[in-house]
């Protein structure tokens, strides 16, 4: 029992003698797969559901799709504001 760990006694996988390095799982970023239940608002679902647009972009357009779905939920907050008028 009082043999000393290393990454082999432990199971790991490094860069080094007789070692190969890991490869990720994927090879790049994934869904996170979050189910969102339908509002009941077809203008306030269509924008939430566009926010998975930015699951087949990189992460740097990212910003455009969630700017674009901030204007419309915005306007659809002032449209009810507007209505009650």
């Amino acid at each position: 029992m009082s043999e000393p760990l290393n990454g082999e006694a432990l199971g790991a996988v490094g860069v080094g003698a007789g070692t190969q390095p890991v490869e990720p799982a994927t090879s790049g970023p994934s869904a996170l797969g979050v189910v969102v239940a339908p509002t009941g608002n077809e203008e306030v679902d269509a924008l939430i559901e566009r926010l998975g647009d930015a699951d087949a972009l990189p992460t740097q357009s990212h910003i455009e799709v969630y700017e674009d779905v901030h204007r419309g939920l915005r306007d659809a907050l002032t449209a009810l504001d507007d209505n009650r008028s």
